[in-house]
């Protein structure tokens, strides 16, 4: 007998009437696009490359924020004319995170390894929702890699999203409903018998208020715990407020441990954490979002000693690995608790012996059931470079920061107000004789035209009252010489600012 070949003839078919041939939004000249593509790589280059002789970041003009109030297009663009567009109008006013002198708020300055891996991402275009394709395999490989980084076992799971603020809210997730003492996702929190408690210290990010509220238990239900001269969270406070709120009728079901506070970089006492969440019977979940890759770091990885112990952790490969916005993960020990947490199988999704379902359904770990392929841009970077030259690199941040804070401290009337104790530095410029709100005043101006000429990026924060410049150095492109710029151009605006 013939074999029948697994294409059917387009004889044999029936076609409806046409009316006109058939669109795409593939380009009619191939050539055409691989030349353009090739400038644009060249250009991506050329933009990387000679960062260093550009302004961190330039105001935009009234042309280049109008173009972005227009309205959508109903009619094409030549694709060469977009890209002059984004050129011209994109490219040219970053936000400049990936100049070596930007040290605002916490965020890394990108490779371009990884941004090759984006464009390829985006070309393969597979769904990370689940199922057997490659992309799925090199996700969880990456998850995999995070995981053995932070000693997390084996049989841990993971997720990748984002970024820290909802790799925090997964594994606050997982914390409520494991502790909640129903069935909280039949139930609904309206079920629950006594209110949840969350313990976190007063320098605690943003974002788990957000969680917290997000997932129905409240802005009260998160209890801001004093802090310790280091900013680190009072342990002893801590266990008088578990026992106050068990006293009071309340549930106490997780503590969140902090590996690097936005304001200073403080990393809480993480063994003693792990060892009260034991005695507590509580969560142990910690935000390394700033520091938990610091495990990696041979000169400083006894910083966060303990994290290896959390039920939970939320990292953020778009920090200390430097992977291009944006990639956060979310890390639980016990992969069944987590996989409970946000499990569904909807008809449309069932596992198949063989075939594309055969694979894992990685929607069941986190909320989304599309996801992009984030995880290529930090395979290929790691490949290239090796986790042992990523764990140098934030041994030369912290390095850094102490020899920031080194030159704040010989150059008066330059204040340093917090030891750093890891890569963030606050400081202030304090002229004799003036008020905290003077003080202010001259700070964020200095902050402010630091921004405008280009010469630094640095944000501001306020420490137990006091407003001061806050420098993140998160930045694998960082000098020496930067940070002595920085101290020589604050001092002169200093003097400028202070006697207008």
């Amino acid at each position: 007998m013939e074999a029948r070949s697994p294409h059917r003839s387009a004889e044999t078919l029936t076609q409806p009437e046409v009316l006109a041939g058939p669109e795409t939004l593939d380009p009619p000249d191939w050539s055409f696009v691989a030349a353009l593509a090739h400038r644009i790589v060249d250009d991506a280059v050329d933009h990387v490359g000679r960062v260093r002789e550009r302004p961190v970041w330039r105001p935009m003009p009234e042309t280049v924020d109008a173009l972005f109030r227009a309205p959508v297009p109903d009619r094409p663009t030549p694709v060469e004319d977009v890209y002059r567009l984004v050129k011209d109008a994109v490219l040219a006013y970053p936000m400049g995170n990936i100049h070596p002198r930007f040290w605002s708020w916490y965020m890394g300055s990108g490779n371009f390894t990884g941004a090759l891996g984006d464009f390829l991402a985006a070309i393969q275009g597979s769904n990370l929702g689940g199922g057997s394709h490659a992309a799925a395999l090199v996700d969880q490989q990456v998850v995999g890699w995070l995981r053995d980084m932070i000693g997390f076992p084996e049989t841990a799971s993971g997720t990748l999203v984002s970024g820290g603020s909802v790799a925090n809210l997964i594994g606050l997730t997982v914390a409520r409903n494991v502790k909640a003492g129903l069935d909280l996702r039949e139930e609904g929190v309206a079920a629950l018998n006594q209110p949840l408690r969350v313990y976190a210290s007063d320098q605690v990010h943003s974002c788990h208020r957000k969680a917290v509220e997000t997932l129905g238990l409240g802005n009260r239900a998160l209890r801001r715990i004093r802090t310790d001269s280091r900013y680190r969270i009072d342990v002893a406070a801590l266990r008088a407020a578990i026992g106050e709120d068990r006293t009071a009728g309340m549930r106490p079901a997780c503590v969140i441990g902090t590996a690097g506070t936005v304001n200073s970089g403080a990393v809480d006492d993480l063994s003693a954490l792990a060892e009260i969440a034991v005695e507590e019977d509580l969560w142990f979940h910690v935000d390394g979002c700033i520091g938990a890759l610091i495990s990696i770091a041979p000169q400083n990885a006894w910083r966060v000693k303990g994290i290896e112990r959390a039920d939970s952790v939320a990292l953020d490969p778009h920090k200390w690995l430097h992977a291009p916005f944006e990639v956060g993960c979310a890390l639980v020990r016990d992969r069944t608790k987590h996989r409970e947490t946000f499990a569904v199988s909807p008809e449309f999704l069932q596992g198949m012996p063989r075939g594309i379902a055969s694979g894992q359904w990685l929607h069941e770990f986190g909320f989304q059931t599309s996801r992009g392929f984030g995880a290529l841009k930090v395979w290929m970077a790691l490949m290239e470079h090796g986790v042992a030259k990523f764990g140098r690199l934030i041994d030369q941040n912290i390095a850094q920061a102490a020899l920031l804070a080194n030159l704040v401290r010989s150059h008066p009337p330059l204040e340093l107000i917090a030891e750093p104790e890891i890569n963030i530095v606050c400081f202030r410029y304090v002229p004799e004789g003036l008020s905290e709100e003077r003080l202010k005043e001259i700070n964020v101006e200095i902050m402010l035209r630091l921004q405008e000429t280009g010469v630094a990026a640095l944000s501001d924060t306020t420490i137990r009252g006091k407003h001061c410049l806050r420098a993140a150095i998160c930045n694998h492109r960082t000098r020496p010489e930067d940070l002595t710029l920085l101290i020589s151009e604050v001092l002169h605006l200093g003097r400028e600012v202070s006697q207008t």
